[in-house]
């Protein structure tokens, strides 16, 4: 099977792509998780959430592209067709506030099953950061390489995201993948990774848009799956990830959610009930060139 990420295309399997691994098996083996965790950079849980929870979730989101005029009413509302020439929606931000319509996907991502899931992987209590990121990506649409330090890298390192899929995804509908490896690639860590998007005010987040770079330069291997609602995907702010094309007519929606232990300093970015979110990022001077900054790390990196 092929597949397309950003301007790349990869068979699956490959050198360049795999499947994720499956750690559904190890959910109540919190040893076994954490060293898994170690290991892969990231957690592949099947059935985590109640299919019907997920499914209140994702008509909440729907119903807010209908009001937007997204969708493509000759269809089924439920399957999420992409009207002729959408465009994508991100409803970032907190309980507070959000529409009424969020409501359910605010109550599957602050469920007490997801609190307590952290709390054991921590070995103390969890918290999450009050900001939320949901999101629908339109047919053609994807997401770049990237950490997710370089966009909340204020607080604590134990800082980690839960991704889930508000609605069944298909390697068509664009899933996410993992960068095997990534994790442990210091230099990258240490230079990218330490990037602060409010601070430098880089064009963009994403380290390239070129995905098989990863591979033939830093020997990781990309990892993806097919996903159905109530799985989740959970990784730490060093794991790089994107997400392959949406080659569907349907838009693809998904959500992060982030986790930390309550004891750790927190990104004063993302709490509170109207975080104040990147209130730099593109506001107060012209952006730099990523591949400008690429410049900048490239001494380190070799």
């Amino acid at each position: 099977m092929k597949m397309t990420m950003g301007k790349n295309t990869m068979e699956l399997p490959s050198r360049e792509l795999t499947t994720l691994r499956d750690s559904t098996d190890l959910l109540e083996d919190t040893s076994a998780l954490q060293e898994r965790l170690q290991e892969d950079g990231c957690l592949l849980l099947r059935g985590f959430h109640p299919r019907e929870e997920v499914q209140r979730a994702r008509l909440g989101i729907l119903e807010e592209l209908e009001k937007e005029k997204k969708l493509d009413n000759t269809k089924p509302k439920e399957e999420a067709w992409a009207a002729a020439g959408a465009g994508g929606a991100f409803y970032g931000g907190s309980r507070a506030e959000g529409p009424r319509s969020l409501k359910p996907f605010y109550d599957l991502v602050e469920h007490e099953r997801v609190l307590s899931f952290f709390s054991r992987l921590f070995g103390e209590e969890a918290v999450a950061l009050a900001y939320k990121w949901p999101r629908a990506v339109p047919p053609g649409g994807s997401t770049g390489a990237h950490y997710d330090n370089v966009y909340m890298g204020r607080g604590t390192e134990k800082l980690y995201t839960m991704w889930q899929p508000l609605g069944d995804i298909s390697y068509k509908d664009g899933p996410l993948a993992i960068s095997l490896g990534s994790h442990k690639l210091e230099k990258l860590k240490q230079t990218y990774g330490r990037m602060d998007v409010d601070i430098d005010h880089v064009e963009t987040g994403w380290f390239t848009h070129e995905p098989l770079e990863m591979v033939d330069r830093f020997h990781t291997q990309w990892a993806t799956t097919e996903f159905q609602m109530g799985d989740v995907l959970l990784f730490g702010m060093y794991t790089m990830h994107s997400s392959f094309n949406n080659e569907s007519p349907r838009f693809r929606i998904s959500a992060d959610t982030r986790f930390q232990p309550a004891s750790e300093p927190m990104d004063e970015r993302w709490i509170g009930d109207h975080p104040k979110g990147h209130y730099a990022w593109g506001k107060e001077k012209p952006l730099v060139p990523v591949e400008e900054a690429r410049r900048w790390w490239e001494e380190e990196l070799k």
